[in-house]
């Protein structure tokens, strides 16, 4: 019996679990609750775990039927939501205004709770699961706090996998790439220092809302024409404040732009910060302002072992067939702190197909809701990985 079918027993409670956490998301770090229920499930089935690793994280520990191999894995979910307003109407909506479960992790964890009880009751591998309940992924760095925690001194896994439901792709694939799965994330803040005046003398002011307007369309040119086309990346300034809306005739003197950049190569991160900065000063001089670029590296690019990915493919294929797996899945500029795991240990990030993307709803919207049918082959997956990187030998 493949695992998946062995864990469909179950599919009733575990959707009545995975609704209970959507109803009640709690943000990085906050998951006082969520991490109740995860407590609660593994000390109903027996299940050895460890609290308030990296503050609210939480680790599974499973002994397989033997253990002479020494072998270990990880298996992470991520368990924070998002500071985002559900627009959903269905029972299971969030409780709470401005929190949703908008990008699945309530599904993640619930998935992985099940391939915690699965891989109890079954204990088909040789060597130890290390099932990772994470907190704050959502721009938090749960995962860092984690291993600077003792992550992987105290749970030594050799590998680490990780599995997000993906809108993109239908329910019943899986997709996963060698490389670059998902990209660096970059938050970028400029403020630019003017002198106030009236709208109706500007030549008496330095107007930094000007300003922002040349520095907005100049950032446009940084990909387009200093990063190779070979290679890729996204500058995105997203928000802007300056001024009053209510004082129409009033020049301000500040103005704050803040955004994203996404990059997959360090050397083209690095790049494009130089840039930026030339840019952000030489345009507000230009003008008789002055301005000044922050520029934080917030999460490093999600980068696959090549072994580990093909293993991961090998896996899923043994479980949907090969015309379900997508082993090309093409890179995501989205990002996952899942990447700090993946620098200190080999592993890999797959992709589970749950469609919905072909109706508008893909992650981080107002109207996205985890698709309850998947969980089974979800869990079954992140099973199935630690069965097949420990296998019992006769």
């Amino acid at each position: 019996m493949k695992p998946q079918d062995y864990i469909a027993r179950w599919h009733d409670e575990l959707t009545a679990i995975r609704r209970d956490l959507h109803a009640h998301p709690e943000l990085g770090f906050e998951e006082h609750r969520t991490a109740r229920v995860v407590h609660e499930q593994l000390g109903a089935l027996g299940i050895e775990h460890h609290s308030g690793i990296g503050r609210t994280g939480i680790v599974a520990v499973i002994h397989g039927a033997r253990e002479a191999s020494g072998r270990a894995v990880g298996l992470r979910a991520d368990m924070d939501a998002l500071p985002l307003q559900e627009e959903n109407h269905f029972a299971h909506r969030s409780r709470y205004d401005g929190r949703m479960h908008g990008c699945g992790h309530d599904g993640h964890t619930t998935m992985l709770l099940a391939a915690a009880r699965y891989l109890a009751e079954t204990r088909r591998f040789a060597g130890t699961v290390y099932l990772i309940f994470q907190p704050g992924e959502e721009g938090y760095a749960g995962a860092k706090a984690m291993i600077e925690d003792g992550l992987f001194e105290r749970f030594p896994a050799e590998q680490v996998y990780a599995l997000h439901n993906w809108p993109g792709l239908p329910p019943g694939q899986i997709g996963i790439t060698p490389g670059p799965a998902m990209a660096a994330a970059d938050r970028v803040e400029i403020t630019i220092d003017g002198k106030g005046g009236h709208g109706a003398h500007p030549h008496a002011a330095i107007d930094p809302v000007l300003v922002a307007g040349h520095i907005i369309t100049a950032a446009q040119s940084l990909v387009s024409r200093n990063v190779n086309p070979i290679d890729t990346a996204v500058v995105s300034l997203c928000a802007m404040h300056a001024g009053h809306p209510g004082a129409m005739s009033v020049i301000p003197a500040h103005a704050t732009l803040v955004g994203t950049v996404r990059t997959f190569r360090p050397a083209t991160q690095d790049l494009i910060e130089r840039r930026l900065t030339e840019l952000v000063g030489s345009i507000a001089a230009a003008f008789g302002a002055r301005a000044t670029l922050r520029y934080e590296r917030v999460y490093p690019a999600t980068i696959n072992h090549d072994r580990e990915a093909m293993f991961a493919a090998d896996v899923a294929e043994s479980l949907v067939g090969p015309d379900n797996v997508v082993r090309d899945l093409p890179p995501s500029m989205g990002a996952e702190d899942f990447s700090f795991m993946l620098q200190a240990r080999p592993g890999a990030f797959a992709r589970l197909g749950q469609g919905g993307a072909e109706g508008g709803c893909f992650l981080h919207n107002s109207t996205y809701d985890f698709n309850d049918d998947v969980i089974p082959l979800g869990a079954g997956y992140l099973a199935a990985l630690a069965e097949a990187a420990m296998p019992l030998r006769a």
